[in-house]
């Protein structure tokens, strides 16, 4: 039997990367019994950092899923990393999860990871507990960091606990709104300790404080508070919980999950407050067959319907699809619809995750979140459903590709391992991309950093045991002239019976087009029939500039004279003597380079504005105007692309991971003479090396 969804708590575990989201996730297993010990992050033991570069790099790189039960209630834990590069992974987590737990260090700042996170609740209505971690470390601050977070979000902010405090550390606390006192020592025994009477004063203000926080969320609780001035424990209860789910309150905890402190707190609380399965707000899904919005809630009864929302590719085991069922119930041996590709899935077997450790079960229920292997045709996002009721949730947004490397084979000849081994971890990451760059020929790989780049590359050798080298990759520069000219090409040539005779006089002009070829040819001094070879022996040139090399654009070539032989004259003397034409014409028509000039989209928050329009004047950009979106200043500029190869990086650390760009191509622009010149030279230097 499947576990009813009033029974589930789907939370995922958010915030700044390296303030221990993996030790709380943990800390819950291990307390839930679903692991035996205690694992730690640095002696890579945890349970939900189980790949080989986790472990190496001592950080989450992917977003992982693991339960455990706790007083009969299941709660399906969502390690997602909090560094910068793997936001995706995020994105992919919320829409899974019913509830967030942003977990934030005692660092007494509110870090950028943590307010981010906050942020994207926020905005997307879901409900959260914050967790401050090592509050048993030296010079935490815990006060500083409360209000830190009641400073950015107040009115959101309401602690439900009071530290017991040894010096600066952290020892116990007093939960307000049981009015329990316990010391980290004695929580998992559940033996309280009297509340000392020196923080009464400051729990009788705390749970005044809740009161209200809990009357402002429902208008009979907020008659009542102002009728009779206090509310029942239930009542609070009822207000918290309604404030959570609306995410008008945020109750803050606190603890240390490296010793396993304040976690038992942190679990009951998540039981209590946090909604449930069947709680979460309804999902909207399109109808396949007829153009009208369904509202999708948790039912057990109902037709199934479920999003994959993370696939995990292995080169051994096959492809591992997670998914959320949002409706129904999910039976092994059944067949279902898959609404994105319109084709069927036999689903032969259903997995729950911890970690790496698959559990194999007979059905999952709605609410609940599993694994399924071997399906033919189904990726990440993709809806599952029953084909009776055919509905399809939205796609899972995740943000473009910012930073692109190029990749190369190691060993000659492994070009279509690479490929084919970037394929498929495509499939299980959606925020890379692999594309050829048709100009430059190079093979690029797109991410959101130079970690997650490295990632994929490290991934590659790991599960496809091919080795590639990433670098900068090349601009795709153009070549054009500036003048209009006129030159002759001959391409004579005789030894022993036919010869080989073609002769055309050629006017190059500046074009705004791309290329054109046209003939002002008077008396048949160059035959008709030779006329295209004229044309073909110019388009073949264009590809390879007389400056760099580089392709030749917004040309016109105008055919207007030339010479011919009765028997030496033929197709390809003609071709040979355009193209010397096309090299003798270019090189006096004062060539130059051109380079892609990108439009950028800069999203910022206001105090990072000056730094950012001051960049973009270093990298020979052009600020085009500015616009406030959603709080944030968004940027409109214009750069070289040969200015923005690390900007990705660059504007990281510029507005400390707060900043976003979009970039794509505008036009071509002509490159000023020195840097033109470096350009020229480097590219001769190519040549010859």
């Amino acid at each position: 039997m499947s576990i009813k969804g009033e029974d589930i708590r789907n939370i995922a575990v958010i915030g700044h990367s390296g303030e221990g989201k993996t030790s709380v996730c943990e800390a819950i297993l291990f307390n839930g019994g679903s692991t035996e010990r205690l694992g730690k992050v640095t002696d890579g033991t945890t349970v939900t950092d189980y790949d080989e570069q986790e472990i190496a790099r001592k950080m989450s790189i992917s977003l992982t899923p693991a339960y455990t039960m706790w007083d009969g209630v299941k709660l399906n834990l969502l390690d997602v990393p909090g560094f910068y590069d793997f936001e995706g992974e995020e994105a992919e987590a919320l829409r899974a999860a019913g509830g967030a737990l942003i977990v934030t260090g005692a660092s007494g700042t509110l870090t950028v990871g943590a307010e981010k996170a906050i942020d994207k609740c926020i905005k997307n209505k879901i409900p959260m507990v914050i967790f401050i971690n090592g509050v048993d470390k030296e010079n935490a601050d815990y006060a500083g960091t409360v209000a830190a977070l009641k400073e950015k979000y107040a009115g959101k902010i309401a602690p439900i606990q009071i530290p017991l405090m040894e010096g600066n550390k952290m020892v116990g606390y007093v939960n307000a709104l049981k009015e329990t006192c316990y010391h980290f020592a004695d929580e998992a025994k559940k033996q309280p300790v009297p509340i000392p009477e020196e923080l009464k004063g400051t729990l009788a203000q705390m749970q005044a404080s809740l009161t209200e926080t809990a009357a402002e969320n429902d208008e009979a609780l907020l008659d009542k508070f102002f009728g009779e001035g206090e509310l029942t424990k239930e009542e609070i209860i009822h207000g918290i919980r309604k404030g959570i789910y609306n995410v008008n309150t945020i109750p803050v905890m606190a603890g240390s999950a490296l010793q396993n402190r304040g976690i038992i707190n942190l679990m009951d609380e998540i039981v209590k407050y946090m909604p449930n399965a069947v709680e979460r707000r309804e999902m909207l899904a399109s109808a396949v067959d007829k153009d009208e919005l369904i509202g999708v809630t948790c039912q057990s009864d109902a037709p199934f319907a479920a999003q994959v929302f993370k696939t995990v590719v292995d080169p051994f085991v096959g492809k591992l699809n997670i998914m959320k069922v949002f409706r129904g119930t999910l039976r092994a041996g059944s067949t279902v619809y898959n609404a994105t590709t319109g084709k069927t899935e036999r689903i032969s077997q259903i997995y729950l995750l911890k970690g790496k450790k698959q559990e194999p079960v007979s059905e999952l229920g709605a609410g609940d979140i599993g694994a399924v292997s071997k399906l033919n045709a189904t990726n990440t996002g993709d809806t599952l459903c029953d084909e009776s009721a055919k509905l399809r949730f939205d796609p899972i947004h995740f943000p473009r590709p910012v930073l692109y490397m190029a990749i190369y084979a190691e060993k000659k000849g492994e070009e279509d391992k690479i490929f084919q081994g970037l394929n498929r971890l495509a499939e299980e990451d959606y925020t890379f991309s692999v594309s050829k760059n048709a100009e430059t020929g190079e093979m690029l790989i797109g991410g959101q950093g130079e970690t997650h780049l490295d990632v994929i590359n490290k991934k590659l050798k790991a599960k496809f045991n091919v080795s590639a080298a990433l670098k900068t990759p090349k601009i795709a520069y153009r070549e054009t002239i500036r003048k209009t000219v006129e030159a002759e090409g001959k391409h004579k040539k005789q030894s022993g019976g036919h010869g080989q005779y073609g002769h055309c006089k050629v006017r190059f002009e500046p074009y705004d087009g791309e290329f054109e070829f046209a003939e002002e040819v008077v008396g048949g001094s160059v035959p008709k029939q030779y006329i295209p070879a004229v044309e073909k022996g110019l388009i073949e040139c264009l590809p390879h500039g007389v400056l760099a090399g580089y392709p030749v654009t917004g040309l016109r070539a105008v055919l207007y004279d030339g010479s011919y032989h009765d028997v030496d004259s033929s197709e390809m003397a003609f071709k040979l003597a355009a193209a010397l034409a096309f090299k003798e014409g270019l090189k006096n028509a004062k060539p130059v380079l051109l380079e892609p000039i990108l439009k950028l989209r800069v999203a910022i928050p206001e105090n990072y504005l000056g730094d950012i329009m001051g960049d973009m004047n270093k990298r020979r950009g052009r600020i085009l105007g500015i616009d406030l979106i959603e709080g944030m200043q968004v940027v409109n500029a214009e750069a070289p692309q040969s200015e923005l190869q690390k900007y990705a990086t660059d504007l990281r650390s510029m507005t400390q991971g707060r900043g976003k760009f979009s970039a794509e191509l505008a036009r071509y622009e002509e490159v000023p003479a020195p840097e033109a010149e470096k350009i020229v030279k480097a590219r001769a230097a190519e040549a010859q090396g």
